[in-house]
């Protein structure tokens, strides 16, 4: 059962997904229950199922399968009819499509826009062409309002570029390049995007960003290019946290750090990422929105972590 949820949501009616790493709980009937606190998404206590053979979820009734049902779907039972649309740039990627394939089954808005450079017309954007970016808003702009933003886009190599190593590595090109995509690109995004949401009420613009852009998080150097980028996202995303809150007190603008995520822009370098620190594409979307369900208006331009930890700029 739903411990302290709203009236009429019980285990027959909601399934929701939950990482794997919960504490195990007690056995009822075959199945194991566990607690999780969900405090930033309900308010209330929520039972996690396990049921042998079919992996981790807060299940309903007896339909026990793999895979999920997102935790977005109990919010939007709560609240009744869905509202607004979301917005995903990036949604050819790994995470992007993930976020796009999670926010579309839990059907919990009137729409999802997914915004990709190989997509073509009105799903067509390009970072690097401030044209298509207009226009992909001007199509957002239609309705309903967008009350979600992501942007899942971010580049580390390309080609025979790749992060530094040292001083000597750095290429004028490839640094210009680097801030494009990774700083200059979402905050365009914004320009035209943060416009379109509400001017009350709770709306999230959120852009992918990496531990490796803290300044103060930074010990090991290197990778020069992509952790200055990164670190220009953030300070980007603090300015428009702070201008977005004159516009509606409620809005939030965040950078996210998804952790180390099995897509074409971290294979390259997996070899060293810690057991049960990769993370596959659809486990990290489900954690970033989650991270998002839980977010407050204090939250706003800081830079969070897969957990909702803070990352220090």
């Amino acid at each position: 059962m739903l411990q302290g949820a709203a009236p009429g949501l019980d285990l027959a009616s909601l399934a929701l997904a939950y990482p794997a790493d919960l504490p195990r709980g007690r056995t009822e009937q075959g199945v194991r229950i566990d607690e999780s606190r969900m405090a930033g998404r309900l308010g209330a206590t929520v039972s996690v199922v396990e049921h042998a053979g079919h992996g981790r979820k807060l299940s309903c009734g007896n339909a026990w399968s793999p895979g999920r049902a997102p935790l977005c779907a109990v919010h939007a039972a709560m609240s009744g009819a869905a509202k607004g649309c979301a917005v995903i740039v990036g949604a050819s990627g790994g995470i992007g499509g993930a976020l796009e394939a999670a926010l579309l089954e839990e059907g919990a808005l009137e729409r999802v826009h997914g915004l990709g450079r190989s997509r073509e017309g009105a799903q067509h954007i390009d970072l690097l062409d401030e044209a298509s970016i207009a226009a992909a808003a001007a199509h957002v702009a239609a309705g309903p309002a967008p009350t979600l933003v992501i942007v899942a886009t971010g580049l580390l190599h390309e080609g025979v570029h790749g992060p530094e190593k040292a001083l000597r590595d750095l290429d004028p090109a490839w640094l210009a390049r680097s801030y494009a995509i990774n700083a200059i690109g979402p905050a365009l995004v914004a320009k035209h995007f943060l416009p379109l949401m509400p001017r009350t009420g709770q709306a999230v613009f959120a852009a992918l960003s990496a531990r490796v852009g803290s300044i103060s998080d930074n010990r090991l150097g290197g990778w020069h290019g992509y952790r200055a980028s990164k670190a220009a996202l953030n300070m980007l995303v603090r300015n428009l946290a702070i201008e977005e809150k004159r516009r509606n007190d409620r809005a939030i603008v965040v950078a996210l750090h998804p952790g180390t995520v099995d897509t074409m822009l971290s294979r390259p370098f997996q070899a060293n990422v810690a057991a049960g620190r990769l993370f596959d594409a659809e486990r990290a979307a489900l954690q970033l929105l989650d991270v998002i369900e839980g977010l407050k208006v204090a939250d706003s331009g800081k830079l969070l972590d897969y957990e909702g930890q803070e990352i220090p700029f």
